[in-house]
């Protein structure tokens, strides 16, 4: 009895320690207080159910900042270590690793991919984040809400819900993605007042 006993605490402590951390907020990074700076703290969960029945999860928080010139998405664990940063600006963008990892390409999606195991639209949050349609490639199906503001649309082969709005743009965005043998559900919640 001793041992179930003991079994049970600790399952409750590691259960604690799990909702403890899914209240880390990761820290904002450091602009240069450009006029034009944009600036986004919040959780991610990134699903990808297999058309097999596997389905695979990675969660986090994610910090982003954008001046008009370059973005920086850093990635952080549950416990709010970071995990991966990407930077972009145009036609490069570089990805580090906190293994040391220092990875570059010209397609900042294909990189966010390498850090998670599966695809993130990182050049569409650009906009995205603000409630606005990314320039290029053209969206298709947009709906708007009572307010005229973005709620869903289908982008670069992502289907998008947006909602939550605050002055700076949603504070939820849900971004679905089908590929030949999965599924990808990425959920960005945005902290209030980021």
């Amino acid at each position: 009895m001793a041992a179930v006993w003991s079994r049970w605490r600790l399952g409750a402590v590691a259960l604690l320690c799990g909702v403890l951390a899914g209240c880390v907020t990761p820290n904002r990074i450091a602009g240069t207080g450009a006029q034009n700076e944009f600036s986004r703290v919040g959780r991610f969960a990134l699903t990808v159910n297999q058309d097999d029945g596997r389905q695979n999860a990675v969660q986090g928080g994610f910090s982003w900042l954008d001046d008009g010139r370059r973005y920086v998405l850093d990635l952080t664990t549950p416990l709010g270590s970071t995990q991966a940063r990407v930077e972009g600006r145009p036609g490069m963008a570089t990805l580090d690793k906190a293994d040391g990892t220092h990875l570059q390409a010209s397609d900042p999606d294909a990189l966010a991919q390498d850090a998670l195991g599966s695809r993130v639209p990182v050049s569409g949050l650009r906009d995205w984040l603000r409630g606005r349609l990314a320039p290029q490639p053209a969206a298709q199906d947009i709906q708007r809400d009572d307010q005229q503001r973005i709620a869903a649309f289908t982008q670069g082969g992502w289907s998008a819900r947006l909602s939550r709005y605050d002055e700076l743009g949603p504070q939820l965005l849900v971004l679905q993605r089908r590929e030949p043998d999965r599924d990808i559900v990425l959920r960005l919640v945005v902290t209030p007042d980021s």
